[in-house]
């Protein structure tokens, strides 16, 4: 029943928390889209290095069977760069992977706050 009469006192500070928690979220989705979509990025880096790789590996195989002086070594150095490239790439997808923040951390973390608040508010105990 206590609970009924703290209402219209707790109301506007609900409605400001829940104003506040809609803005987390939208805070939070944006930072997880930013985050999925740099690794959307560095998954398509890799797997493009690592295709442009296998291809020059595979005409580095028809250039060694050819005739000529530095084919071989042309190809091969391509084909290092590529790879060079999808190591750095892996590794920084790899990191991104790890450094990724959870989803509605900040939500959560608030949340956890104002729940104490909330419970001081609405318990029974009138203590001053």
């Amino acid at each position: 029943m206590r609970a009924l009469w703290l209402l219209p006192k707790a109301a506007p500070a609900l409605l400001r928390h829940l104003a506040a928690y809609l803005e987390l979220v939208a805070l939070d989705v944006a930072r997880a889209q930013r985050e999925i979509s740099a690794q959307l990025i560095a998954a398509v880096a890799t797997g493009i290095c690592v295709l442009f790789s296998i291809l020059f590996a595979c005409i580095g195989v028809i250039a060694y069977t050819w005739d000529g002086p530095y084919r071989v070594a042309a190809i091969a150095w391509i084909a290092g760069g590529f790879l060079l490239l999808a190591i750095v790439a892996a590794l920084f997808q790899g990191k991104l992977a790890r450094s990724r923040s959870p989803f509605l951390a900040d939500l959560q973390r608030e949340w956890q706050q104002d729940r104490v608040l909330f419970e001081r508010i609405m318990s029974d105990d009138d203590q001053p």
